[in-house]
């Protein structure tokens, strides 16, 4: 058992089986043995890779529609471009360099970065040389102002509840305890008040997860576009509504047991987009439709961005383009099972790429 996993035995063997939710918490955030706070997680030598890191067309694609944004709300300047969950800082800085030939854009913006992880804001510290970021633990840190904001892959590591519904009610999934193995079980199950608007579309046997921190964290981005005008364009994999289990751990691009080795490896849940929908809905500002990230790259404009790139290439240069251009796109790669989403004031034009809801 690794170090963490025996911390968290002992709490289960005081306190009793801990929620999915806590369980998470402690092997991605422990702040001595946590996944994300002692390590880099990306790329080939780590145990996943986002699409900033499989090609800049997506971080340029990103920052054209942020563009367009800030345009079609008159300029604000100064404004913040922040990021949630910014990685290695690659996604912010193919942004920032293609807002650069949008006359005043990137000399308005001040960058944010919302980031707990040490190891990872040194990280971007060294990505993003230059151009002074500043660094917050949590989105309500953030000064007031018109906020472009963009979240990659960030929604999927928040913490999630399990419940799988019973006859009598829904049954929570927690972690225990069986010969000194950390292991899933069920709690009793019992009436829960924040599922009580899926027993029509859901039956005994079904799982359906919950992320307790999205409401609030989604509420609050809207709270500032609504305030101060801005966009949050939202990238991650799920579906419209949460049913079934999509619990996983990732180890050296490989899918382990989530259960086994405690801090070592990543643990991510399909995002429920539909609760990003709700929270970004307010009396000022609205969410687009939820779209395929295939869907929203092509529309602005992926593929001939691609077709300029690959002029200059050759060889096996050109061969990785290609897969990097198929990577993001494709139905059956991230084109499908990534969707996007963004929350902008009401009355305003939906960011270029997403339709009205």
């Amino acid at each position: 058992m690794t170090p963490l996993g025996r911390i968290i035995a002992a709490r289960i063997a005081a306190e009793g089986p801990m929620s999915l939710s806590d369980y998470m918490a402690e092997c991605l955030l422990n702040p001595d043995h946590g996944y994300y706070a002692t390590r880099d997680p990306l790329g080939a030598a780590g145990d996943f890779t986002t699409a900033p890191e499989i090609s800049q067309m997506f971080g340029e694609m990103l920052g054209l529609c942020l563009a367009q944004c800030w345009m079609d709300q008159g300029r604000p300047a100064p404004f913040l471009l922040a990021e949630i969950g910014p990685g290695r800082g690659t996604l912010m800085a193919d942004i920032l360099r293609t807002i650069r030939a949008v006359p005043g854009m990137a000399d308005a913006a001040n960058v944010h970065l919302v980031e707990a992880s040490p190891a990872l804001r040194a990280k971007q510290a060294e990505t993003l040389k230059g151009h002074t970021p500043h660094w917050h633990d949590s989105i309500a840190t953030l000064p007031d102002g018109p906020l472009y904001l963009v979240a990659n892959e960030f929604f999927d590591a928040l913490p999630i509840r399990q419940f799988e519904r019973r006859i009598e009610g829904w049954a929570e999934r927690q972690v225990g305890l069986k010969n000194d193995r950390l292991v899933p079980g069920l709690a009793p199950p019992a009436p829960a008040a924040l599922l009580a608007h899926r027993t029509h579309d859901t039956k005994p046997g079904d799982i359906v997860e919950h992320c307790p921190a999205l409401p609030a964290i989604a509420g609050e981005i809207a709270s500032r576009i609504a305030a101060h005008g801005g966009v949050a364009l939202i990238v991650d994999y799920g579906d419209w509504r949460s049913l079934g289990d999509t619990f996983q751990a990732l180890k050296d691009h490989q899918p382990v047991d989530p259960f086994a080795e405690p801090g070592l490896a990543d643990l991510t849940a399909h995002v429920d987009f539909q609760s990003l929908a709700d929270a970004f809905a307010t009396d000022a500002t609205r969410a687009t439709a939820m779209t395929p990230q295939g869907v929203f790259l092509e529309r602005l404009g992926i593929t001939a961005r691609a077709q300029a790139l690959a002029r200059n290439l050759a060889g096996e240069k050109l061969e990785s383009h290609i897969a990097a251009h198929r990577r993001l796109t494709h139905p059956e790669e991230m084109g499908q099972l990534f969707k996007a989403i963004a929350c902008h004031p009401r009355g305003s034009a939906p960011p270029p790429g997403l339709d009205l809801a």
